[in-house]
Order: C-alpha cells, then sequence, then structure tokens
C-alpha cells in the first residue's frame, strides 16, 4: 500500500513490478476494513482491473499477515 485516504475514500497500491493502481473505498475484500492513513507498506493482495478509462484498479484489496520475522518477540521463561 501507498496510501489510503479515508476522507477521499481511495488511495494507491504499487504492485511488485512497480505499477501504481487505485484502490477506491469499496475495492476492499468483504469484511476487510479499508486502511487508515498510517497504511505505507502495508502488504496486500488483490486482483488488478481496467475501467472504462482504462485506468488500472485494484478489487478485493486484503491485508496480507505478517511473517513470523516481523512479529514481536514473546517475553518469558526460556
Amino acid at each position: 500500500m501507498l496510501w489510503f485516504n479515508p476522507a477521499k475514500r481511495h488511495g494507491f497500491i504499487r504492485t511488485d513490478e512497480g505499477e501504481r493502481l487505485r484502490v477506491d473505498e469499496d475495492g476492499f475484500a468483504a469484511g476487510e476494513p479499508p486502511l487508515g492513513e498510517r497504511c505505507r507498506g502495508t502488504r496486500v493482495s488483490f486482483e488488478r482491473t481496467d475501467d472504462e478509462v482504462d485506468e488500472a484498479r485494484a478489487l478485493n484489496v486484503s491485508v496480507l499477515p505478517l511473517h513470523a520475522a516481523n512479529r514481536a518477540r514473546m517475553r518469558g521463561r526460556h
């Protein structure tokens, strides 16, 4: 995710290939809340589509789970 602005109800995703795709508030998968403004760098999955004016968009956007390396370490006895 590059950014998502709840007030504007849209944002942009950068694909692994470097393409920018617009994502609208209704482009998130069922049950996925639209991300807030602090979503830069969030990894997502999505489907790419072109609308009637050939603008690339992302649909069915879902947040990907964090990798184990990105999770906080558990504290406790070893």
